[in-house]
């Protein structure tokens, strides 16, 4: 069966473009457009029909339907031919029951979705390859593309750079010199990607980028482009698949350029849509104190919005104080009844330590995330009780200077309550034993993980 997709303006006027052109806003109005789908062709499959195709499509091998993303194409992107799809079968990532953690915190149902497992350490590979898919089909169609461009504070750099090495196109990746951490720098590197370094912030990075899309024939893969929101919608439906489709009660996202809040909300209502779901969760946007546009106007009922001059913060991929996708993301966070909550650099990096106290190794990012769990959780917004989804955005691995800073007590603002450093001792067997008694000793009379915690996220937010 024949599936469409289009491009269409999220406005009043309802333009409309072929995917295969090269159009990031609406011609007539400015706004910015939409992938939207051919709803009434795809409900002629029945919502368990579509259940069924997914889970005997998913981490399969059949290419190139194991992949996550396009085990779902013909609710991403049927327009593309197979033979053009650049994967590295992303998605398919660990829903980790976060036992441990949520036990302490008081929240026994809680898990953590680990996006940072995916094939360049973010879930930007969920975007990335429905994007560069769609411009190899173009170039196989005769479309003169030089190269695929974006503007980035780490993680969208990583990705672009990593599958247009696979398709065999020229990367350039516009960074914030000094503010990408150099985990993340190596990567667009090391796959070959034209990376420049500009003496500016993540939106002054951006305004070059829209310029050099509109000025010359490269392609801009910045998430203002809404192919890489139809990648990112799946985590949505992998989500609720993994769950044995059931939706959960909150899902929480750290939000900057709030690409990733409107393709969360997306997805869900594209299967609420088709009847795969009966109801939605509440989704919450987690901001850094330092970069919080979103949370701003959160605080006024989202009656207005104003960028805010970004700040340096740990956060840095969300250092963001003008998001492209501020009208889509503010949409979703209405119908979703949405909160926004923010977090303090000492809030960020104290949850992001805590819970790899507990097994796992968090980029501060979903500190983040994490820090506005334990906020509502001390509020009672959200209840012991309840299903609650943390998407942690990226690998920790990508941030190994934080994690150092924090361990030395060396992070700004920070002050750390469970850092942890090696013990010298000289090599004598009888120094090193009396060292580890000493130091059992002093972790037993040590204030518990849980009485930290209280400390550190009082119940006032």
């Amino acid at each position: 069966m024949h599936y469409r997709a289009w491009f269409e303006c999220i406005g009043d006027c309802e333009v409309r473009y072929e995917l295969n052109e090269i159009v990031y806003s609406c011609e007539r109005c400015g706004g910015l457009l939409g992938v939207r789908h051919d709803i009434e062709r795809l409900k002629s499959r029945s919502a368990q029909v579509w259940m069924k195709l997914f889970d005997d499509r998913y981490m399969s091998t059949l290419w190139p339907y194991g992949s996550a993303v396009w085990g779902k194409k013909e609710m991403v992107l049927p327009n593309v031919d197979n033979e053009n799809i650049v994967s590295m079968f992303e998605g398919g990532t660990n829903l980790f029951w976060a036992q441990r953690l949520g036990h302490e915190v008081g929240c026994e149902d809680l898990w953590i979705k680990q996006c940072g497992d995916s094939h360049s350490g973010s879930f930007k590979d969920l975007g990335m390859t429905v994007l560069v898919s769609m411009v190899k089909q173009m170039v196989s169609e005769g479309k003169d593309i030089l190269a695929v461009a974006c503007a980035s504070t780490g993680d969208t750099s990583a990705s672009l750079a990593a599958y247009c090495a696979a398709a065999g196109m020229q990367a350039i990746v516009i960074l914030p010199a000094n503010k990408v951490s150099l985990s993340q720098l190596i990567q667009p590197i090391a796959n070959g990607a034209m990376t420049i370094s500009v003496d500016t912030d993540f939106d002054g990075c951006m305004r070059s980028a829209r310029t050099l899309a509109e000025k010359d024939n490269v392609y801009l893969a910045n998430s203002m482009n809404s192919l890489r929101i139809e990648g990112q919608k799946t985590l949505s439906i992998e989500l609720v698949q993994q769950f044995d489709w059931e939706v959960p009660d909150w899902v929480i996202i750290p939000g900057g350029n709030l690409g990733n809040v409107s393709a969360l909300g997306k997805g869900f209502l594209l299967m609420r849509d088709l009847g795969i779901i009966t109801k939605l969760p509440r989704i919450v946007c987690a901001q850094s104190a330092r970069a919080n546009p979103l949370y701003q106007s959160y605080l006024k009922g989202f009656e207005e919005f104003h960028p805010v001059k970004a700040k340096k913060t740990i956060a840095s991929a969300i250092q963001i104080g003008d998001p492209v996708s501020i009208r889509k993301a503010v949409r979703i966070m209405k119908l979703f009844d949405g909160i926004v909550e923010q977090a303090t650099e000492d809030e960020l990096a104290n949850a992001s330590a805590r819970a790899d106290r507990t097994g796992l190794f968090t980029c501060p990012h979903t500190g983040v995330a994490l820090a506005a769990l334990f906020k509502l959780l001390r509020r009672r917004v959200i209840g012991p009780d309840d299903r609650v989804v943390v998407v942690s955005t990226a690998n920790g691995l990508k941030f190994p200077e934080f994690k150092v800073k924090y361990h030395r007590d060396k992070l700004r603002g920070v002050t750390a309550h469970y850092h942890n450093q090696p013990i010298p001792v000289p090599n004598d067997y009888g120094k090193v034993r009396d060292a580890i008694l000493r130091e059992l000793d002093r972790r037993r009379r040590a204030p518990s993980d849980t009485q930290l915690h209280e400390e550190t996220f009082p119940e006032s937010g």
